[in-house]
């Protein structure tokens, strides 16, 4: 399946969210598994980003309505990024 990056940026209600219920993180990646994307690695991070996700998920639709779906509960922003293994990448190029 394909990779994906997702940076993410809560917004006040979600930063609210979870400080009052953090395991609401695990929640919302198990709603992601239901919409067909598979979270591989997440991180949470200091800078311009809240948190930092790798996620295969089947084709750019998929990741479409997941981040309309996301996107529309006011509590997130996400930009959505397709990752290239390196290696894939470097095939690529010859």
């Amino acid at each position: 399946m394909p990779t994906y990056i997702l940076l993410s940026t809560t917004t006040d209600e979600g930063a609210e969210t979870i400080k009052m219920k953090p395991e609401r993180i695990k929640e919302v990646n198990k709603e992601l598994e239901a919409m067909g994307v598979k979270v591989l690695a997440q991180y949470a991070v200091l800078g311009p980003y809240d948190f930092v996700n790798i996620v295969e998920g089947p084709d750019t639709a998929t990741m479409l309505r997941v981040s309309v779906n996301m996107g529309s509960r006011g509590s997130v922003k996400i930009l959505t990024l397709p990752a290239v293994h390196i290696d894939e990448f470097i095939a690529g190029l010859k």
